[in-house]
């Protein structure tokens, strides 16, 4: 009986898994249907747009794309900040560029943007790695810094 218990108690959590991996699949089929890309080489930095770094304080620190306007704010911080750190400041329909390392919680955070009332958003095709591997360069502590291609 223990065994049996055991077996149902492995099945169960399997199902949860796939059940959650199934959620997350809707919500990123959703953010890509409602959150438009941008290549790096599309991407024209100006004063007229805020570009919204959405990973940690220390992925930031390891270098991010320099531009007037830009903001760190976490992923898991956007909904919280964004009124004070963005709406406030410039408005709900300024052009906002979200990204992280490699696209993901980039597009996340546009869907959650949008979802709070921001009108013109669009995330950074690929993340930084994208950036970087477009030839462009981002800045750190260490100065500006590029892939060798």
């Amino acid at each position: 009986m223990n065994n049996l218990h055991t077996k149902l108690n492995e099945y169960s959590s399997k199902c949860d898994e796939m059940l959650l991996s199934q959620y997350l699949k809707n919500i990123l089929a959703e953010a890509m249907s409602e959150i438009s890309e941008i290549s790096a080489n599309g991407l024209i930095i100006n004063e007229n747009m805020v570009l919204v770094d959405v990973r940690e304080p220390e992925e930031f620190a390891s270098g991010y794309i320099d531009a007037p306007n830009i903001l760190t704010i976490p992923r898991g911080k956007l909904e919280f900040m964004a009124i004070d750190k963005i709406a406030k400041v410039y408005g709900q329909d300024i052009k906002i560029v979200t990204y992280c390392l490699k696209g993901t919680r980039g597009i996340l955070a546009g869907l959650q943007l949008k979802k709070i009332g921001f009108t013109n958003v669009v995330n950074l095709q690929g993340g930084i790695l994208g950036w970087l591997e477009s030839g462009k360069s981002i800045k750190s502590y260490l100065g500006e810094l590029q892939l060798k291609l």
